[in-house]
C-alpha cells in the first residue's frame, strides 16, 4: 500500500504580513514580479508551511539609503508587519558616497525596520549588497572590479556590524553574486541586474534563515 504525503498547506493559518524594503534588487529591475527575490522567498516559505503573504514592497531602482528613508516616511504609517527584509546600499557605493555616511544611514534605517517588525529584531532579515563589479555592464563602463569589490566589502561590513549589534539576521549573498554574477543566465537583459535565476540563488540562501525566524509565528 502506497502512502501519499499531503503537500504543506497554509489555508487554515493566519496570513503573515511581509514588508520588503530596498532598491532595484528588491523591486526586481528587468524581471517579472514573480521573479523578484522577496516574492520567491514568500512562495518558498508557503511551500514549507509558513503562511507568509506576498510582500508589500517599498523599493525603486537607484535609491540610496537616504532616498529609501524618505520614501518610507512618505508612505507612513505602514503599521506593524510579521516579517521585514532590507537590502540597500549599492547605489551609495555606485555614486561614490562615503562608507561612514552609509554606516550612519543604514543604522538608522535598520532601527526603523525593526520598528516595522513590531520592535522584534528577530523578525528582520538583511541581505548583503551583491557585487555588480563582475557584470558585463561594469566592464563596459570601464570600472575597476577590484575597487568595486573592496568598497562593497566595506559597506557590507558596516551593515553586518549594525545587524550584529541589534540581533538581526544577516544573509551573505555577495559571494554567489561574485562567483556566478557574470553568467548570462544569471543576468537580466541589461547586463547589470540579476535575473530571476540569480534571485532564486539568493532565495535559496535566505530561506533556511527566514524559516527559522518565522518558525514560531
Amino acid at each position: 500500500m502506497t502512502t501519499v504525503t499531503a503537500p504543506h498547506t497554509t489555508a487554515l493559518l493566519p496570513e503573515l504580513r511581509y514588508l520588503a524594503l530596498g532598491d532595484s534588487y528588491t523591486i526586481g529591475e528587468s524581471v517579472p514580479e514573480s521573479g523578484r527575490w522577496p516574492v520567491q522567498l514568500a512562495a518558498a516559505l508557503r511551500n514549507e508551511g509558513v503562511p507568509l503573504a506576498d510582500p508589500r514592497i517599498i523599493a525603486a531602482t537607484g535609491w540610496t539609503t537616504d532616498e529609501l528613508d524618505a520614501a518610507i516616511t512618505a508612505q507612513e504609517p505602514l503599521g506593524a508587519h510579521d516579517f521585514v527584509s532590507l537590502l540597500i546600499g549599492v547605489n551609495n557605493q555606485y555614486r561614490g558616497r562615503d562608507v561612514e555616511e552609509y554606516r550612519v544611514q543604514f543604522a538608522a534605517l535598520l532601527w526603523r525596520t525593526i520598528g516595522f517588525a513590531g520592535n522584534r529584531p528577530e523578525r528582520v532579515l538583511v541581505l548583503s549588497i551583491p557585487d555588480w563589479g563582475v557584470t558585463p555592464y561594469a566592464t563596459k563602463e570601464g570600472r575597476d572590479a577590484t575597487l568595486v569589490a573592496r568598497e562593497l566589502d566595506a559597506h557590507n561590513e558596516a551593515a553586518r556590524q549594525a545587524c550584529a549589534q541589534r540581533g538581526v539576521a544577516f544573509v551573505d549573498i555577495t559571494a554567489v553574486s561574485r562567483t556566478r554574477g557574470a553568467e548570462t543566465a544569471m543576468l537580466a537583459d541589461d547586463g547589470l541586474h540579476p535575473s530571476a535565476a540569480m534571485y532564486a540563488e539568493w532565495t535559496r540562501l535566505a530561506l533556511p534563515i527566514a524559516h527559522r525566524l518565522l518558525a514560531h509565528a
